[in-house]
């Protein structure tokens, strides 16, 4: 079966694409098709929001982080028996970093490897013809990709929509949707972007609303006829993001952790680990029977009272590192330290695990992509092993407590590899998420 998609996608943040997309997703799935929605870049949150609205699981595709064949690989799992793939991009359709082509971590980057068209959504507020202007240097900046149709967003009245989309028609773009100025479409936020799928007030409500908007001021006939088949992998052999790290796994999973990307699990299933949830949050403690525990990121310090008070949850996982490898990804590097200060400046201890001690209160935003290469073995293999990964977190690191570091880390600029993270015995912790290993 052949999977149609296109890359919905904008000059900027902030015009509106995840509203538009779940909208779209929760809107074609009503109609009775089988659509599934995936994200460009490292964004962790947004996957849960398409999932809930297509009821499809989705993932993550990062160009800097993949190599083109991994990308087609995870596109053809998740295409796999849908009749439409919708890919939201980050950022502005071309944003990315130095790198050699088609490795910037740029959404176009991903348009051009799957072959999939752009669909522009363009936030019109303060300007009519001008728009025309933005399509017309998007379709002509990059020969590999093609802008296919565009959406009007924040449209103030008919005569504003006349207006701009004459102007971008008389390009020989079609403008298939005009959705005006919604306030009540908005999805609540905190500090790493969206509230969490799963801590979203009345989040069925909510798409059914934004379904309902997207339907009434978008042509979803239209705007399906523009997607095309995409350029899918086609190897008998499963490729793997990042291989298991143990054949049964304890992962930490509820409000505090839950950045764990859905190619990384789906690929360890694949790979045949064994896969058991817990919850610090319920104050359980990690499966006895299983041989490595991985504490996610999340917002550790939003709980970091709870989790102090979890007592079971702490000495389970001390008694599970004294044999076995445990490894934190920010959020869960944070709890396996010896403190963390919440924003109201009130020092909780954590597990002890590692001797880092971190804060809320001293908030820096620490944002970008890592390329990570093991200092020594560990239990996420051997020294030398290469990840790339991606941080994003505004706690501060007070004291790394004189652990040996993890990894040497380097940017998507050319910085200097310095070590970085945690090591102590079984344990180790970053506040890089990875994912993938290096290719």
């Amino acid at each position: 079966m052949t999977t149609l998609g296109l890359l919905i996608a904008a000059p900027r943040s902030g015009s509106g694409k995840t509203t538009l997309t779940l909208g779209l997703l929760r809107a074609y799935r009503r109609l009775g098709l089988d659509v599934v929605g995936v994200k460009s870049g490292p964004d962790y949150i947004d996957p849960a929001f398409h999932a809930a609205a297509s009821g499809r699981e989705g993932l993550n595709l990062d160009s800097w982080a993949m190599a083109p064949s991994l990308v087609r690989h995870l596109a053809a799992g998740a295409a796999q028996g849908r009749d439409l793939l919708l890919c939201e991009a980050s950022m502005g359709l071309f944003d990315g970093v130095p790198a050699e082509p088609g490795r910037s971590g740029a959404s176009a980057d991903i348009a051009a490897t799957l072959g999939a068209p752009v669909l522009l959504v363009l936030d019109v507020s303060g300007q009519a013809q001008s728009a025309a202007a933005i399509v017309k240097g998007c379709a002509a900046y990059d020969a590999r990709i093609a802008i296919a149709g565009v959406i009007l967003n924040r449209v103030g009245s008919a005569r504003h929509r006349r207006l701009a989309g004459e102007a971008i028609e008389a390009l020989g773009v079609p403008v298939v949707g005009a959705v005006p100025r919604l306030e009540d479409m908005a999805l609540p936020e905190r500090h790493l972007g969206l509230v969490q799928a799963m801590e979203t007030e009345d989040l069925e409500a909510r798409l059914e609303r934004i379904a309902d908007t997207v339907a009434a001021h978008v042509d979803l006939t239209a705007l399906r006829a523009l997607a095309r088949p995409l350029r899918l992998a086609a190897e008998a052999a499963p490729l793997a993001a990042l291989s298991p790290p143990g054949q049964r796994l304890a992962i930490a999973r509820d409000a505090a952790f839950s950045f764990l990307y859905p190619h990384l699990l789906k690929g360890w299933r694949a790979g045949g680990a064994e896969i058991f949830f817990f919850s610090p949050l319920a104050d359980e403690a990690p499966p006895e029977d299983c041989d490595f525990c991985w504490l996610p990121g999340g917002y550790p310090e939003l709980h970091a009272g709870r989790i102090a008070a979890a007592e079971n949850f702490q000495r389970g996982l001390r008694r599970f590192a004294e044999r076995r490898p445990v490894h934190g990804e920010c959020g869960g590097y944070m709890a396996l330290g010896a403190a963390l200060t919440d924003a109201g400046g009130k020092a909780h201890r954590m597990a002890g695990l590692l001797g880092v001690e971190t804060s809320f209160a001293k908030r820096r935003m620490n944002l970008g992509y890592r390329d990570a290469t093991l200092i020594a073995a560990c239990g996420l293999g051997a020294a030398g092993r290469r990840f790339k990964g991606h941080e994003f977190h505004y706690s501060t690191l007070v004291t790394t407590g004189g652990d040996e570091p993890l990894a040497n880390v380097s940017d998507a600029y050319g910085a200097s590899p310095t070590p970085s993270g945690s090591r102590r015995g079984n344990v180790t912790g970053s506040f890089f998420h990875v994912i993938a290993e290096a290719a």
